[in-house]
């Protein structure tokens, strides 16, 4: 008994002293984690994105460089090349030549990219505008084509008798028509950002743009549609077409108004946006606003970036941009961590798996099918 006794205190002692051991190496093994979260590298961060196979369903390539998919290769990336046809840019003006620097960027790729095609709205005088677009539109979808893109010249720039055309004319009918019968996607980039409308606002994340690209800003020049307006033929397509699914790309130029984001959705289930170009507006929003509404509208929101490789793009350069925008969005909507943007610290969203998942690559396959 007594011997007992005197083991039973050393037992306690000897338990303590292996409960202590385990806290120090519980703690030892934790620590060096939570030190490398906080100081992940652009490359660490980048791994997080890899893993998810990401999907970005908007980019502008114009050229391809063995670095180029070499990126491609290691952050296991698919890419969606829209097609723009555009008259105040040199390489969008032709769009055979548009067509063909896409097909055998889909061939060289590896299987990374895809392309959406576009027609030429500058020829919608001609008697026969709607038949061409609808052939020439049907030759692409059987070379390869998923998609196909408007752009915002319809309704801002593109006249018929001296007034806009916007995107619900009757003429563009028999093309929707036809890319729903087709299964197509239609990637719709109709309107601008508000402030392309005025006041000029140097806070604005689209201001610069408008510094570089003018002929878009509209603030005092007469005569010009409203954003509305814009916004309402589009919507008119939505209603008239339910069979036709429609990405309203860069936030479908919503960027300042999530619960206007959430009513569409609500009300054209065949719609969804994109994040293209417009990530900052997510920044710079409040955070739990933000969360809530990528959580409920999950299935509804498609990444992608807008960024290019241009016919004269110096690639390491242009390498760094597109990795580091992947980087910083990634960490923005994957992760608690902080990210900057024009001097603030941002508090990153740190979505579920299961919403990243659909964000970063499903919803793109349930969208965009071919992707």
């Amino acid at each position: 008994m007594r011997a007992t006794n005197r083991i039973f205190p050393s037992s306690i002692l000897l338990l303590g002293l292996v409960v202590m051991a385990w806290q120090v190496s519980h703690a030892a093994r934790r620590a060096p984690l939570v030190a490398s979260v906080k100081e992940m590298t652009s490359e660490q961060v980048l791994s997080g994105f890899a893993a998810i196979h990401p999907i970005d369903v908007h980019a502008h390539i114009f050229k391809s460089d063995p670095a180029f998919q070499a990126m491609l290769d290691k952050l296991h990336l698919k890419l969606l090349n829209i097609l723009v046809m555009d008259d105040t840019q040199p390489y969008r003006k032709q769009l055979a030549v548009q067509v063909d620097v896409a097909l055998e960027l889909v061939r060289s790729s590896h299987g990374h990219i895809a392309w959406c095609t576009t027609f030429d709205p500058y020829k919608f005088d001609s008697p026969s505008f709607d038949a061409d677009a609808v052939r020439q539109l049907n030759k692409n979808f059987g070379e390869g084509a998923v998609a196909v893109k408007i752009w915002k010249n319809i309704g801002m720039e593109l006249k018929h008798n001296g007034k806009f055309v916007f995107a619900d004319n009757p003429k563009f009918e028999p093309i929707y028509k036809d890319i729903a019968q087709h299964g197509k996607t239609l990637m719709a980039h109709q309107a601008e950002p508000d402030v392309a409308w005025g006041p000029p606002d140097p806070a604005d994340p689209s201001w610069s743009y408008y510094q570089e690209n003018p002929q878009w800003f509209l603030y005092k020049k007469p005569g010009f549609p409203s954003k509305q307006e814009i916004l309402q033929a589009r919507d008119h397509v939505l209603a008239r077409n339910p069979k036709l699914r429609m990405v309203a790309v860069h936030l479908g130029s919503m960027e300042k108004d999530f619960g206007n984001i959430a009513r569409h959705f609500d009300q054209y289930p065949n719609l969804a946006v994109d994040t293209a170009g417009r990530m900052e507006y997510l920044m710079l929003a409040p955070r739990d606003e933000v969360r809530a509404f990528l959580i409920k509208y999950q299935d509804r929101v498609l990444y992608g970036t807008d960024l290019d490789v241009l016919p004269d793009a110096k690639i390491p350069e242009t390498l760094n941009d597109w990795k580091s925008t992947y980087a910083r969005d990634w960490k923005f909507l994957a992760t608690d961590q902080t990210v900057e943007y024009n001097g603030k610290e941002i508090h990153g969203l740190n979505l579920p798996q299961p919403v990243l998942q659909k964000i970063f690559r499903t919803n793109a396959q349930h969208w965009i099918p071919g992707l």
